[in-house]
């Protein structure tokens, strides 16, 4: 998923997620003291950031955002049960009569709208909405955050270049093929999807926004983003970057047509923009008892906050189901050199990164691969990385002279590139202050390896938005990302296969045309064990790669003021239950 992410992915993705070196996604568990739920009132959320990295639900792949705007503006065809614990990974009907009817062997899945979903203007949401929502996933020159499940599951012809025959809505080349592809009945509410392959798992993609409806005649390409329509409880009255974010209730939603959804508060207000120190203050404080941090404690916060107990019954701590990671470009004139990379890795200064962040109990401990513990019939421990001799969790400069003495001769561009005072390796990050703090740290232990970092920082609000131009751009970058449901097929095809989210630049190299061929057998695998073991030789095998210099098995942790009730862990998006949350008197 994707920040799953995060995303579950997702990518992953808020402050949390996109920082990688300063936590993790944020999620909170089962509060016990609930009181029972009050209708009115004002949730405040506040953040550092300056606006969501998207709002348009084709390019919306964070976990917490799919979460919350899936509760109060963006409703899709099946969602998952809005209930703690492992229950909440159930699917149920949404928008639609049902979870989806497959035939073909999976190759062909049908749904039927559900009477009386409505747009904020009492327009009725019909089929031509939804699959108008899915072709703009097809027009990567203007959506490419979002997921690309539409484009590797349809049953569109490629073109010579591997890329889809249908150009996406704007440009409309391959438009009947797309036509072909999905369908609707003749009373616009029943809607089928053809695929390319059986794909026995395709319903848990349509609780994603992206799976979603959006009607033509509004849409405005990216301008879309500050001006999305509502289909759900709520609707967006004002969304002013660096200002705030106002949701009022959609008289025009109908709970008779909305099976899972019991708004309680009045109106929701997001102020962006707010300075680390003053969020963290307000938060700490209890000063705005309504509100919600957005972003989460800076790390010299954390420990402070979730050690006094007077603050038992407004935090959480629990293990995330995000992986969060260090992305190496290995594209010609970058990071193409896997003795660098693995330099990179040994070289890397975890023990300090976790000492910062208040130790394991808060930061989590390195991971040995991107398949997370908790996907148990995928999951299996690496060999290498982490579980080398030479791997020390405080950094092992010397053992990573020895490799750049490897990479000066197998390499020697890519060595000067990495030693050079004057260039270095490009490394951006959010611009937060913990980010600040912890790039002292990475800086100061590869100087002992003799390697220069060249460190720059990118707005927060918008950082997970511009990752696939940042991969082209830079050296490294972090994010973190967690399964879009339980399998690894929502993992390793999109972290290093033509997913979504593949930011290592990895597809011209020589060793990735032998991983893509796994991967497709994989993907074609219908016996789950067996795929299993194809998910955990690609993890294997990625890691030998060094594609990433680093993983990190995360913790979450979540605040929120004390007038806030109705807090779960809702576990499939590793998030709050934004739709549950009410104000106590």
């Amino acid at each position: 998923m994707s920040e799953k992410n995060l995303t579950v992915r997702r990518l992953i993705s808020t402050v949390s997620v996109i920082a990688l070196t300063s936590g993790v996604f944020l999620v909170g568990n089962t509060q016990s003291a609930n009181a029972a739920p009050i209708t009115g009132g004002t949730l405040q959320l506040y953040t550092h950031a300056e606006q969501f990295p998207a709002v348009d639900p084709t390019n919306m792949y964070t976990g917490r955002d799919i979460a919350l705007f899936g509760a109060y503006i963006q409703r899709t065809l099946v969602n998952f049960k809005p209930v703690a614990g492992a229950d909440g990974n159930t699917l149920v009907a949404d928008m639609a009569t049902n979870t989806g009817v497959p035939s073909n062997k999976a190759k062909t899945w049908k749904l039927t709208l559900r009477p009386g979903v409505s747009w904020e203007d009492g327009s009725a949401v019909t089929c031509a909405d939804v699959k108008y929502g899915w072709s703009r996933t097809f027009a990567l020159d203007v959506f490419d955050s979002g997921p690309s499940y539409a484009i590797s599951w349809l049953d569109i012809p490629k073109d010579a270049d591997g890329s889809s025959a249908y150009k996406g809505p704007y440009k409309k080349t391959g438009q009947a093929l797309f036509d072909k592809a999905i369908t609707c009945s003749a009373d616009n509410r029943t809607i089928t999807f053809n695929l390319a392959r059986s794909v026995t798992d395709f319903n848990y993609f349509l609780t994603y926004t992206a799976a979603g409806p959006v009607k033509q005649k509004w849409d405005t390409g990216e301008k879309y983003d500050l001006a999305v329509k509502s289909n759900g409880p709520y609707k967006i009255t004002k969304y002013k970057i660096n200002d705030e974010m106002i949701m009022e209730r959609n008289p025009n939603w109908k709970k008779s047509s909305d099976p899972i959804r019991t708004p309680y508060v009045d109106q929701i207000r997001v102020t962006f923009g707010l300075d680390e120190d003053v969020r963290d203050e307000l938060d700490m404080t209890d000063a705005i008892p309504t509100g919600i941090n957005l972003d989460g404690l800076q790390v010299q916060n954390t420990p402070v906050f979730f050690e006094d107990p007077k603050n038992a019954s407004r935090r959480n701590i629990h293990d995330s189901n995000y992986t969060s990671y260090l992305t190496a470009n290995n594209s010609a004139g970058h990071l193409d050199c896997l003795e660098v990379r693995q330099a990179l890795f040994y070289a890397f200064p975890n023990q300090a990164l976790i000492d910062l962040n208040g130790g394991t109990k808060y930061y989590g401990t390195p991971g040995d691969g991107i398949i997370p513990k908790n996907l148990t019939l995928d999951y299996a421990p690496t060999t290498g990385n982490i579980h080398d001799p030479n791997f020390k969790i405080e950094g092992n400069p010397e053992y990573a002279k020895t490799l750049l003495e490897k990479a000066k001769a197998k390499c020697p561009t890519v060595y000067a590139k990495a030693t050079d005072s004057t260039k270095g390796v490009l490394y951006y990050r959010p611009d937060t202050a913990s980010n600040k703090k912890t790039a002292v740290l990475v800086e100061d232990a590869y100087k002992k390896a003799g390697i220069v970092i060249n460190t720059v920082y990118k707005p927060v609000g918008t950082y997970n938005s511009m990752l696939e131009t940042y991969k082209s751009e830079t050296d490294l970058f972090g994010s973190a990302w967690a399964p879009d449901w339980p399998n690894a097929s929502t993992v390793v095809p999109e972290m290093w296969g033509e997913g979504c989210c593949n930011y290592t630049k990895n597809e011209k190299t020589p060793e990735f045309t032998p991983f893509i061929a796994k991967v497709n057998k994989a993907l074609a695998e219908l016996d789950r064990k067996k795929q299993a073991t194809l998910w955990k030789e690609l993890n294997q095998y990625g890691m030998d790669q060094y594609w990433y210099i680093r993983t990190v098995f995360g913790k979450g942790t979540e605040t929120w003021g004390s007038k806030i009730g109705g807090t779960f862990l809702w576990v499939p998006q590793q998030s709050l239950p934004w739709g549950k949350l009410y104000l106590k008197s």
